[in-house]
């Protein structure tokens, strides 16, 4: 198909570019043609079925405006899906230009070693001072300065894998999910280093990366971090699971915190007297996530059932939930963004965006190659970050539009799975931090041109 490139002037690297361009649209108009196909079906049905009424039209028919209000409304439905059809896989393709034309910029800037074992999670304090927090299957947490990469505080009190850390909206305060099936909640205090010089590292457009093998480079010896303060006691300790607690988040000002097990329920709990409030149950498997509104009191709890559950707590005296089918496989995180989205990752190798006001069907949908594991959204950026089984982590925009892979080569990058992401919205030298099971947090400095952020 495109003989005429063996001869071409241009240089390597655009030719490659225009060679995914030309195979995404053809992948569009198929998508497309396909689509047609499955309409005219609709139309065929739609026909049989007023002729088995007494109704027949053709073209002119319709011009004539000569069915009925029943045919005319069905009509005009499949007229908007078509338009609607056409429209987005238009701007999908128009976006993929823009993309191309304006590419995302990456670049490494601190990497946060000192486990022992795999990261399963990590957060960035809400309040000052701004740090980072790692959660860890060495049965620690740990807290990080951003800027310099030590670790200024280890928490030790927990006998299982620590699987989660989320940090209180107000105080200096973190709570902590583990496989010992409690949630621990802990003060700290902190004093940050004096902050370094960042070293000069080159800024690498972010899908220019090679990945000089498939296979797992060995990880060396890692030592612990030297002259790490420790905590050992938990202020608060939440025992009510039956199983592996996998995640926990803080209500809306945090005096309230909800937790996710294995034990295929949530349990929300009051700070000030660790009493359990209301156990949510409903799911038919384990529990995967679980994520709370910023502004309302809301909670999205996801599992391996395929299903996400919203559960409504505005209401005192009644407590509703919504559950939505939307996934094929294990639904691994779902996470509310601003406004009234909320962002929904499978082992399906999907990510869906939803809208609350209307959640039968999502807005967008992206698809991948790889399982997505715990996913995160920019408030400021509107970025989605899709952290990979395959060691890769991926940007989107809300409307399913990629944006960037971040660099991944045989010198920087993740070497294992990457487990999860969060961004910092506050700090200009790092905005986004992923970890995995090569045992280290990175901090990443994303650049999106304006260009790509236009809707």
């Amino acid at each position: 198909m495109f003989v005429e490139f063996l001869d071409s002037k241009l240089p390597l690297s655009l030719r490659s570019n225009l060679l995914e361009l030309f195979s995404q649209i053809e992948r569009e108009f198929e998508n497309l043609y396909l689509e047609n196909i499955e309409l005219r079906r609709e139309i065929d049905t739609l026909n049989e079925r007023l002729a088995a009424e007494g109704h027949t039209f053709d073209g002119a028919d319709l011009a004539k405006g000569a069915l009925k209000t029943k045919a005319s409304h069905s009509t005009s439905q499949l007229s908007q899906k078509l338009k609607t059809t056409y429209k987005a896989s238009t701007s999908k393709i128009v976006s993929s230009f823009k993309a191309t034309a304006a590419r995302a910029v990456c670049q490494l800037v601190k990497e946060y070693v000192g486990h022992r074992d795999g990261i399963w999670d990590l957060g960035i304090t809400r309040n000052q001072p701004v740090v980072l927090g790692t959660a860890s299957a060495d049965h620690t947490a740990m807290l990080w300065s951003i800027e310099t990469g030590k670790c200024l505080l280890k928490y030790m009190g927990h006998q299982g894998s620590v699987n989660s850390i989320k940090f209180h909206p107000n105080e200096q305060m973190a709570l902590t999910a583990s496989g010992d099936q409690t949630a621990h909640i802990w003060r700290y205090m902190v004093q940050l280093p004096t902050p370094q010089p960042v070293a000069d590292v080159s800024q690498t457009p972010c899908e220019d990366d090679v990945d000089f093998s498939d296979k797992d480079e060995a990880d060396g010896e890692v030592e612990g971090p030297i002259d790490c303060p420790s905590i050992r006691v938990a202020t608060t300790m939440l025992r009510s699971h039956q199983g592996v607690v996998i995640a926990a988040d803080w209500l809306v000002g945090g005096k309230q915190v909800v937790t996710a097990s294995w034990d295929r329920s949530a349990n929300l709990y009051d700070v000030e007297t660790s009493e359990l409030v209301h156990s949510l149950t409903g799911h038919d498997q384990e529990l995967t996530h679980c994520c709370t509104h910023p502004t309302q009191r809301l909670v999205v709890t996801s599992s391996r059932d395929t299903t996400f559950r919203l559960w409504d707590f505005r209401d005192p005296s009644i407590h509703s939930v919504n559950v939505f089918q939307g996934h094929t496989d294990t639904v691994t995180s779902a996470v509310f963004t601003v406004g009234d989205n909320v962002v929904s990752g499978s082992d399906d190798r999907t990510v869906k965006v939803w809208d609350l006001k209307n959640m039968r069907s999502p807005m967008a949908t992206i698809r991948t190659d790889s399982a997505v594991n715990r996913i995160s959204v920019s408030v400021s950026q509107k970025i989605i970050a899709l952290p990979h089984d395959n060691r890769q982590v991926r940007l989107f925009d809300m409307s399913g539009v990629r944006l960037a892979r971040l660099p991944r080569t045989n010198r920087q990058g993740h070497r294992r799975m990457v487990c999860c992401s969060t961004w910092s919205e506050d700090n200009s030298t790092c905005n986004l931090f992923t970890c995995g099971f090569d045992r280290q947090a990175i901090g990443w400095n994303i650049n999106i041109p304006s260009l790509l952020q236009e809707k």
